[in-house]
């Protein structure tokens, strides 16, 4: 087996790595975050699971009821929520957009629209909503570990890693927060950093729970070659089949002729998805 090498000197960001884990990488960052219902006090991003099975006209008219009566955030909620479920997700950005106009100092529904805006992938958009947040000094670590997503997913790294250690500060010990802050690393191109705060992390008496973390372990020691060590970890969460597939697709990436020459500034990249 060859040895997979990266560029330790300039540490260009990992662009390839990025394809590979930043959905998991924006799962995890706001997995924390997430509300059981849509009620008037909105805590993180908009739960939909309670809605069942959802209707076009059931949904049509929860808009009709909110078109007409715009102040109540409660019906807008619900309305956004049901979109969001349809699959309709510009629309029910545009019900998030146009509460939060309603709704100007409402910080929960801000921080809300924020995290909803970086799952669509407007991680520019929901950056500029969340720091608006920060700027009032209003933020909770919620806000700020998203914020630091945000800011990860666009390759300001470093920034990125100042907000998981704001959240940090509040919430000192948070795996979600700690893996985002390992993930940091390893879209950055770190990945011996990356591995130590992960091997961290999983070593936590709280991290049982956690598969996402050995999984995102895992990454980071396959991204450096280490393919059978990479297996053994994946395969404690994973069934084999799950596991050899990812392996397969992480070798198939790392072994394309042009990795390296992708890496260089101004080189067209691939795109997270």
């Amino acid at each position: 087996m060859s040895v997979i090498y990266h560029d330790q000197n300039t540490r260009r960001p990992f662009k390839l790595a990025m394809r590979f884990s930043l959905v998991a990488l924006a799962a995890v960052s706001l997995a924390a975050c997430k509300t059981t219902s849509l009620s008037g006090n909105p805590s993180g991003t908009m739960a939909t699971a309670s809605l069942g099975d959802v209707s076009i006209k059931e949904t049509a008219e929860v808009g009709n009821r909110w078109k007409a009566n715009k102040s109540d955030k409660t019906l807008g909620l619900q309305y956004a929520g049901r979109l969001k479920s349809l699959g309709q997700v510009g629309k029910q950005l545009q019900v998030l957009d146009e509460l939060t106009k309603l709704h100007p100092k409402d910080t929960q529904l801000q921080v809300m629209f924020g995290k909803e805006l970086i799952i669509a992938g407007q991680t520019a958009r929901g950056q500029a909503v969340l720091q608006r947040v920060a700027d009032t000094g209003k933020a909770d670590w919620k806000t700020y570990s998203a914020l630091g997503s945000a800011l990860d997913q666009q390759g300001k790294h470093a920034k990125a890693r100042s907000y998981y250690q704001a959240a940090l500060k509040s919430r000192p010990g948070e795996i979600s927060i700690l893996n985002n802050m390992a993930m940091s690393h390893l879209l950055e191109g770190d990945l011996a950093q990356s591995e130590k705060l992960f091997k961290q992390i999983d070593a936590m008496p709280t991290s049982g729970s956690e598969p996402r973390v050995r999984q995102n372990l895992a990454l980071s020691v396959g991204l450096q070659g280490r393919f059978d060590e990479a297996r053994e970890i994946a395969s404690r969460d994973l069934p084999p089949a799950a596991v050899e597939a990812n392996l397969a697709y992480l070798k198939k990436m790392l072994a394309q002729p042009n990795t390296w020459q992708k890496l260089k500034p101004g080189a067209p990249q691939p795109t997270a998805g």
